[in-house]
């Protein structure tokens, strides 16, 4: 059978992320080759807080992979991953063809980091902050 691109989004245990980052990733790659599967790009997508506790988990180190499988192992796969005690949650998906070489090259070109505020914007609310102008004296009392 051919090999098809999947896209996978790992939920990963942050305690266990924080204390050995590269056996976790080795971890998680090694869940694919395991199965014959070809690791394409494999990264760290952001670590937060979870919207609620899975498992006692309130914080979760989230992992994008892509990566090539024939299609009667992708069970397997699947279960390999419930079976996995740092992977805490996990979405697989085949992306649409059209789509996986641009997603592909997204996923290489890393994190976009933070552009630097603008002067008089306020990050907390995505809006402008106030800005002190310096108003002439006879502006105010025109008397």
């Amino acid at each position: 059978m051919p090999q098809i691109v999947y896209e996978c989004l790992f939920i990963l245990d942050s305690n266990k992320y924080a204390r050995d980052a590269a056996g976790t990733a080795a971890n998680v790659n090694g869940m694919i080759t395991k199965h014959g599967g070809e690791v394409i790009v494999s990264r760290l997508w952001n670590e937060q807080k979870l919207a609620y506790a899975i498992d006692g988990h309130r914080k979760g180190t989230y992992w994008l992979t892509y990566f090539k499988l024939d299609s009667q192992k992708i069970v397997e796969f699947r279960r390999t991953v419930q079976l996995n005690e740092v992977v805490v949650r996990s979405l697989v998906i085949k992306p649409p063809q059209k789509l996986t070489e641009v997603l592909i090259q997204h996923a290489l070109s890393g994190p976009v980091p933070p552009k630097p505020p603008e002067p008089g914007e306020d990050r907390r609310r995505g809006r402008s902050a106030p800005v002190a102008v310096e108003v002439p004296d006879e502006e105010l009392n025109p008397l």
